[in-house]
Parts: C-alpha cells; structure tokens; sequence
C-alpha cells in the first residue's frame, strides 16, 4: 500500500510540473521595474520595451556633473534611433544632490537643458537601493555596482543588462557608443 505522504508528494511534484512557471520563476530583465518620475507618476521601463537605455545615477554638486551636458548631447544625437538616456538622481556618494525633486530638476532644467527622462531620486547603493540597482548588482556583480556618482548601465531592447561603465567613462567616449551601436543592432 502506498503511503499518503509519498502519494500527496507525488501529486504535487506532478502537479508543478505541468504548471506554468510563475512571474517569480521567469528570467529578470530591465522591463520588470518602475521608477518614479521626477515630473511626477510612475514610469515602468518597459515602455522602452525595443530602445536601449542607458540608466546613470547623476548628482548635482559632483565634480563629474558636468556629465550631464555629454548625457543631454548623446540623448539630443542618439534618441531617434532608439536610445533612451534616464538619469536618477542620487544622494548616495557624498551626498552631492539636491533632497527636493523641484530643486534637482530646475538644476538640470536651468544648467544643462536636460531634456531626457528623470527619475526622482533615489538610492542606488546598499542593502536599501532601487530594485533595479539590486538586481544589476546581482547580474553583474559587486565590481560593476556604483562606487560613485554617474556610473552607467546599458540596458539592451529586450531588457538585458548589456554593459556597465564606471563614473570616469563619460557619454562621449566611444566605448560607450560602440555598445550602443552593438546593443541596438541585436533584435
């Protein structure tokens, strides 16, 4: 006689396999997070679903701020054919960044015409940081996470992480624009 333990196990293991997998089983990507804009709302990055977007964590009183005019240029030369430039504004290095939204983004608006999307801000190191900054770290490992201000991260068009930069690698240099290049020629 078959014992009812063995026989409920046996169910279940049966039962799972013929069940789809879950949203929490399916591969992580880009596409699965929201942030919150800095003009108000929410914005998931799905809705770049097809466009590479280049992710950076920005700050207002950094000495690598002046990446914003690369960023804006990059975005102004490079939208049309599909990339995305979003900023997230973060306190996390040195507490370099505005704590209102109003403020950060009338020092964007006043300094550097920025134009691209922006986040509110957000934390972007550490146990507490945005989903998204926790799961490229665990994609990508504890060396590519932000160590400072303007770090990087190049989302693919299907939500993959395709590349991350560390902050001294600016909008212009041509690594970034390679990969760019690479990410948006991939289906």
């Amino acid at each position: 006689m078959v014992k009812p333990a063995i026989l409920i196990g046996a169910c279940i293991m049966t039962f799972s396999a013929i069940m789809p997998a879950t949203a929490q089983e399916a591969p992580m990507n880009a596409h699965q997070f929201t942030f919150s804009s800095i003009d108000g709302g929410d914005f998931a990055l799905s809705q770049y679903r097809g466009k590479a977007v280049l992710v950076v964590n920005t700050a207002s009183f950094c000495g690598f701020t002046r990446q914003y005019t690369a960023l804006q240029a990059l975005w102004s030369q490079r939208r049309e054919q599909g990339l995305v430039v979003l900023g997230v504004p973060s306190g996390d290095f040195g507490g370099q960044e505005y704590e209102s939204e109003a403020e950060i983004k009338d020092f964007c608006d006043v300094n550097f015409d920025v134009d691209f999307p922006m986040t509110t801000r957000e934390k972007v190191s550490g146990a507490d940081a945005h989903p998204f900054y926790q799961w490229a770290r665990a994609e990508l490992g504890e060396d590519q996470a932000p160590k400072w201000n303007f770090h990087k991260y190049l989302v693919g068009p299907n939500g993959d992480l395709v590349a991350s930069f560390a902050t001294r690698v600016t909008p212009d240099d041509p690594v970034i624009w390679d990969a760019i290049d690479i990410a948006l020629s991939r289906p």
